[in-house]
């Protein structure tokens, strides 16, 4: 099951279980941690009461009360005090104790805040960098939804060099949109009226100046009559993936990733191609292809387009890295 970014208040997040970055003695405490208290009511001070405290970096988990949620797993963050005191392994061990312990108790969704990054002062993005990685390398191999919420748009901060790289980037292409021009409307499924040669020499005069022009031409009109899902199944097999690698990669639900294997003709939004043009390491030129065969093409107008465009010339694959940007720039996520 996929991650998700979400500006919500975490005790209004419906889940299994919401994460409360708990102070070591569980009693409650300012910032989220006060906040779950002061919703949940006395019962959970009084559970915690029982637990005897938390050490940095393990988990508890109790009842949730008047919660939306169903139970409540404490962790305790780091405080930050430079970066060379093991921040980040605790930091991690937070994210991953968190999730064994919700794996434990089989639930299918949990709700983490962004640990340690308020009053324990760890730097937003790198609180944010570690919650990412660490939350993807445990949905790769386990199905569970998982949920970072963030309170306000202040909470969440994109590191400065990758925010600074892609708005230069969005700047230098980003164009007012216009009428289409011969290129973009003779798309593959036009061409189908061509014989092959005069398809090859058509595709030819329209990408010859494109240095980044990787694939065979040919393989191309061999393959133009396949739907997107033909394409897909195809081109996981021709990278040695396994459907759940591709999948859990692409940010894709399970259940989804069924539904386009069972049907042929199947209609997938931008978004879930583009997300499997990421999970298959697609160049900029294969993923236009994947892309045609579902209707859709990228636009030098739409700043989302030219954002996951970003990526992929930057030979950069991790879909949690790409979110975190879109998430940044007010743009939709891929994959879910």
């Amino acid at each position: 099951m996929p991650l998700e970014i979400i500006r919500n208040d975490i005790t209004q997040v419906h889940a299994d279980a919401i994460v409360n970055a708990a102070s070591p003695d569980l009693l409650g405490g300012s910032g989220v941690d006060g906040r779950i208290h002061e919703v949940a009511g006395k019962e959970l001070l009084e559970e915690c009461k029982s637990l005897g405290g938390c050490q940095v970096g393990q988990a508890k988990i109790t009842k949730a009360y008047k919660l939306p949620a169903k139970y409540v797993i404490h962790t305790v963050g780091p405080v930050w005090q430079g970066g060379n005191h093991n921040e980040e392994r605790l930091l991690k061990e937070c994210y991953k104790n968190s999730l064994l312990l919700a794996k434990k108790y089989n639930l299918e969704s949990i709700a983490f805040p962004l640990i340690a990054s308020g009053t324990f002062g760890y730097p937003k993005d790198k609180a944010l960098k570690t919650a990412i990685a660490t939350i993807g390398e445990f949905l790769l191999d386990n199905e569970i939804l998982v949920y970072l919420v963030v309170y306000d748009k202040k909470a969440f901060k994109l590191s400065k060099n990758l925010f600074t790289s892609i708005k230069q980037y969005i700047d230098d292409n980003y164009v007012e949109e216009k009428t289409p021009g011969r290129d973009e409307i003779r798309t593959y499924y036009q061409l189908k009226e061509f014989k092959l040669e005069e398809t090859v020499e058509l595709l030819n005069e329209s990408l010859q100046s494109s240095a980044k022009y990787k694939r065979n031409l040919k393989d191309v009109v061999n393959n133009i009559d396949e739907t997107f899902s033909q394409m897909l199944l195809r081109l996981i097999d021709e990278k040695g993936m396994t459907d759940a690698e591709t999948y859990k990669k692409a940010n894709i639900d399970r259940k989804l990733f069924s539904k386009i294997r069972n049907n042929i003709d199947y209609s997938p939004s931008k978004s879930t191609v583009l997300a499997f043009a990421v999970a298959l390491s697609l160049s900029l030129d294969e993923a236009k292809d994947l892309l045609l065969k579902a209707g859709f093409a990228l636009s030098n107008s739409n700043k989302f387009d030219i954002i996951i465009q970003f990526f992929i010339e930057n030979e950069n694959y991790d879909i949690f890295e790409i979110n975190e940007a879109l998430f940044a720039f007010n743009q939709n996520l891929l994959g879910l």
